[in-house]
């Protein structure tokens, strides 16, 4: 399989897995609401997706794995610590989902979706080592989507 068609592959098992995990988070609403702990992660997540946002203008990237043509690397906000800040908040958003519904297909959806984020952000970085010279030195100072984790 060609990189791009892996590309694209990861972007639909992303969204697909969001779905499900967003449809499961819906049915759940009839029978109950969420904790505090679902909160603090969307709430977080949320936060870090806008900050991302006003750094990183959707101009400059978008949702497949390659650097745009013309676009910069950014290393300012959240990208000083984080190379992937936007999937990131996904997984944020997503852990809230999971924590609220509490169950073995909701962590499974997570874990799943953390996978297809990774091997995602592991193709990005190839590209984006061809397209910008001085990612290698970036990529020694921040970690991929976890600080002081991972």
């Amino acid at each position: 399989m060609n990189s791009r068609t892996q590309g694209q592959l990861y972007v639909a098992l992303q969204f697909g897995l969001l779905l499900a995990l967003a449809a499961l988070c819906a049915m759940e609403m009839k029978r109950s609401f969420p904790g505090l702990v679902p909160w603090l992660y969307w709430l977080v997540g949320i936060a870090l997706g806008l900050w991302t946002l006003t750094v990183n203008r959707p101009g400059n990237f978008h949702i497949h794995p390659e650097p745009r043509q013309g676009g910069q690397l950014v290393q300012s906000g959240p990208y000083r610590w984080l190379r992937h800040p936007m999937y990131s908040s996904v997984l944020l958003l997503a852990a809230g989902g999971a924590f609220w519904l509490a169950s073995i297909v909701g962590w499974a959806l997570f874990a799943s979706l953390a996978a297809v984020l990774v091997a995602k952000a592991k193709l990005e970085e190839e590209r984006l080592l061809r397209s910008y010279p001085q990612y290698a030195e970036y990529q020694r100072k921040t970690w991929r989507l976890i600080p002081w984790i991972y």
